[in-house]
């Protein structure tokens, strides 16, 4: 239980340390370390979609043959599908100014924050899909490669937690009112893990098609939001190679934890 416990606070540990740079930052976050944690955040999640989700769904179907990768591969459009119909009827802003969705009175730092918020809820979900995999000794998962993609998913929460805090201090509000609204906008990934393992029980035979649709809304956060926003500008070779940086290392440690 304790194992359960703190994969599920890990991703939200993640938000907070980031959230936490608005303590030792007078200004916003220099240009070139955010292109580096945008893209190592970037690898972080395309690694941990394939290697410990996608992967281990088409192995579950392993006795379907040539259809083991139909599974993997509806879950996996449905999550795009999810995230996508999330855009269009929440009210949010992207960081690098793309669709809003439906016109509202928000702030621009609230909208930002607010598109954190939602866009953790999937993540929170994916280690929740993850540890109940685990626990099915059926889904080819390991508690070690869970925690895996809890470190992975962490590790790409720290820029997200920065992305929110820093923008909060320069519209003028107090380093530990920052700190507390970036932070919380992580709560929502331990809610989402804890809702699917309750419901653990009853999802089980859907099990290849939840790992699949974990990846699609992680992969469409990385497409949508992390790769755009790293692409701007100046210094996006140095988000390149944040990106091969957190590829590899996300490899290792499905590969070795796993």
């Amino acid at each position: 239980m304790g194992a359960i416990i703190t994969a599920l606070l890990i991703p939200l540990a993640g938000t907070v340390l980031g959230s936490a740079f608005v303590f030792f930052m007078k200004k916003e976050m220099p240009s070139y370390l955010q292109k580096v944690l945008l893209g190592f955040a970037s690898g972080v999640m395309v690694a941990a979609s394939v290697w410990s989700l996608l992967i281990p769904s088409m192995e579950m179907c392993r006795d379907m043959g040539g259809w083991a990768a139909m599974p993997a591969t509806v879950g996996l459009l449905a999550g795009f599908a999810f995230l996508l119909l999330i855009d269009y009827v929440t009210p949010h802003l992207h960081p690098v100014g793309g669709p809003e969705g439906p016109p509202s009175h928000l702030s621009k730092t609230t909208m930002l924050s607010l598109a954190v918020t939602i866009h953790n809820l999937p993540e929170g979900m994916a280690v929740g899909v993850a540890i109940a995999g685990a626990l099915n000794a059926d889904a080819h998962m390991t508690a070690a490669g869970a925690l895996a993609l809890s470190l992975g998913i962490a590790i790409q929460n720290v820029p997200e937690g920065a992305i929110i805090s820093m923008p909060l201090r320069a519209a003028g509000n107090s380093r530990w009112r920052a700190f507390l609204v970036g932070g919380m906008s992580g709560a929502v990934e331990p809610v989402g893990g804890l809702l699917v393992l309750l419901l653990a029980s009853v999802v089980t035979p859907a099990m290849p098609y939840l790992l699949a649709f974990a990846a699609g809304a992680m992969l469409y956060v990385v497409i949508e939001e992390l790769v755009p926003e790293a692409s701007q500008g100046e210094h996006s070779n140095i988000a390149t190679v944040g990106f091969a940086l957190g590829f590899a290392l996300m490899m290792v440690l499905d590969v070795v934890l796993g």
